[in-house]
C-alpha cells in the first residue's frame, strides 16, 4: 500500500523576492522542498501539518523537562558518533513517541537547516529551553565544542531531573495516602455510618459521646458534602492562582519550606546540589564566573538561595573571592565553602564543584529514602487511627448493649 501524502505548511520568498506562504501536499519533507524549489520558491520554513482524530487527541500532550533531558542525551550521543547536527535532529525525532516533542525537534531542525544557529533556533522556544540551556549551547557553538557541551548539558539535566523526581516522589506518597484516607473516611461517614445510626435510633438509648460525635459528623457530611468538595476545589484553585501571580506569597512559602523539619533539610540540600551542579557546568563551559553566577541564581529554585547567589555575584564582581563571599552569608554549608576554596586555590573550581554536587545529590537521595522509610509506619498508624476510630465508634453502642445484657 502506498504511503499517504502529507500536508506541509511553508513560508519563504517567490521568484521576485516577495515574502509568501502556503501549503503543499507531498510524500515527505525532502520531496516537498524539491517541489518548492522547482516552482522557484525559496522556503525559509517548512513543517508538516497534523490532521485527523489522532492528531487532535495528541495535540495536547505536554513536553516535560524529562523529554528535554532525553533529547539532549540522544543528540549528544548522535554528535559524538559523528552524525551531522541536522541529521541528528531527524534521527532523534524519528524515535520520539510524544508528537508535541517531535514537532518541536523538527521545528528546531528546520530553523537550523535554514541557516540559523542551534542556539538561536532553541531561543525561539523559551517554554522548553531556559536561558542557561541556550547560553551553554551558544558557548559550545562559538568554541567549536558543541558535542562536549551537549554531553555536559545532558548530564546536568539528568542529574537535576533525578533530584526533582526523587523529591516529588517523596512528597506525592503521603499526599496520595491522605487523599485515599479522606475518600475512605468520607465514604464511611456518608454511606456506612447512617445505616448504623438507623439501627441505634431503634435502641432508644443514649449513644456514647464518641459515637454521637461520629454520627453528627456523618449528618454534616450528608448535608454539606457537595459544598465541602466545591469549597476545597475552589480553595485549591485560588491558592494556585495566588501562587502564580503573587511573588510575595511564593517567596514566603519557599522561605517557610526550608524551615520545615526533615522536608526542609531535603529541600536545602537539593538547592545546594543544584547550585554546585549548575555552577560546575557553566564554569567548565568557559562562561566567566560572574555570568555563570547570574545563570545559577535563576536555577537556584528557592528565593533564599537566589538572593544569596545574587549577593555573591555582586561581591565577586567587586573582586572578592567566591569562597569568602559565600562564607559571609551563613547560607552555604562549610563543606561546600571549603571545597570551593580548594578549587579556587588549585585552579580546578569546576571539578571541585562537580564533586560537591555529586556528594549533595547523594545526600538528597539518602534523606529522601530515610524520609520514605520513616513515613510509612507513621502513615499506616494514622490510617489505622482514622479508619479504626470510625469502626470502633460504630461498635461501642453494640458493646454497651452486650454488657447490659450480660449484666442483666
Amino acid at each position: 500500500m502506498a504511503a499517504a501524502n502529507l500536508t506541509f505548511a511553508w513560508t519563504g520568498t517567490d521568484k521576485s523576492g516577495r515574502k509568501s506562504s502556503g501549503e503543499i501536499i507531498s510524500k515527505n519533507l525532502n520531496v516537498a522542498k524539491a517541489e518548492l524549489r522547482k516552482k522557484g520558491i525559496k522556503a525559509t520554513k517548512i513543517s508538516k501539518k497534523g490532521g485527523g482524530l489522532m492528531a487532535l487527541l495528541n495535540s495536547g500532550q505536554k513536553i516535560t523537562p524529562g523529554d528535554i533531558a532525553l533529547f539532549t542525551r540522544q543528540l549528544a550521543t548522535m554528535m559524538k558518533a559523528g552524525v551531522p547536527l541536522v541529521q541528528s535532529f531527524e534521527i532523534v525525532a524519528d524515535g520520539v513517541d510524544n508528537p508535541t516533542m517531535k514537532d518541536l525537534i523538527l521545528k528546531v531542525r528546520d530553523d537550523v537547516s535554514s541557516g540559523n544557529t542551534f542556539a538561536s533556533a532553541i531561543r525561539a522556544h523559551p517554554d522548553y529551553f531556559d536561558t542557561l540551556f541556550c547560553n551553554l549551547i551558544d558557548a559550545g557553538e562559538q568554541s567549536g565544542s558543541l558535542e562536549t557541551m551537549l554531553e555536559r548539558l545532558a548530564t546536568y539535566k539528568e542529574k537535576t531531573e533525578a533530584i526533582k523526581a526523587k523529591i516529588k516522589s517523596a512528597m506525592n506518597y503521603p499526599i496520595a495516602v491522605l487523599v485515599v484516607a479522606g475518600a475512605v473516611s468520607t465514604l464511611l461517614l456518608v454511606k456506612v455510618v447512617p445505616m448504623f445510626a438507623e439501627i441505634f435510633a431503634g435502641f432508644g438509648a443514649e449513644l456514647p459521646e464518641f459515637t454521637q460525635m461520629v454520627v453528627d459528623m456523618s449528618e454534616f457530611m450528608q448535608k454539606w458534602w457537595l459544598a465541602a468538595i466545591v469549597g476545597i476545589g475552589a480553595s485549591l484553585q485560588a491558592y494556585k492562582y495566588a501562587h502564580k501571580h503573587n511573588k510575595k506569597l511564593r517567596d514566603g512559602q519557599e522561605r517557610m519550606m526550608l524551615k520545615l523539619p526533615v522536608i526542609g533539610i531535603i529541600l536545602d540540600k537539593s538547592c545546594i546540589a543544584r547550585f554546585a551542579r549548575t555552577l560546575s557546568t557553566t564554569f567548565a563551559a568557559g562562561v566567566p564566573l560572574v555570568d555563570a553566577l547570574e545563570s545559577v541564581s535563576g536555577a537556584a529554585g528557592n528565593i533564599v538561595y537566589y538572593e544569596a547567589i545574587q549577593k555573591v555575584k555582586e561581591d565577586v564582581s567587586g573582586g572578592i573571592q567566591l569562597n569568602y563571599s559565600m562564607k559571609q552569608l551563613n547560607v552555604f554549608p562549610n563543606m561546600l565553602i571549603q571545597m570551593v576554596s580548594i578549587g579556587e586555590e588549585s585552579g580546578a573550581l569546576d571539578e571541585m564543584l562537580d564533586k560537591a554536587a555529586t556528594y549533595y545529590e547523594d545526600q538528597v537521595d539518602n534523606a529522601v529514602d530515610g524520609l520514605t522509610s520513616l513515613m510509612e509506619p507513621i502513615i499506616m498508624s494514622f490510617l489505622g487511627v482514622v479508619i479504626g476510630g470510625l469502626i470502633i465508634a460504630m461498635y461501642l453502642p453494640i458493646f454497651g448493649m452486650g454488657d447490659a445484657i450480660n449484666g442483666g
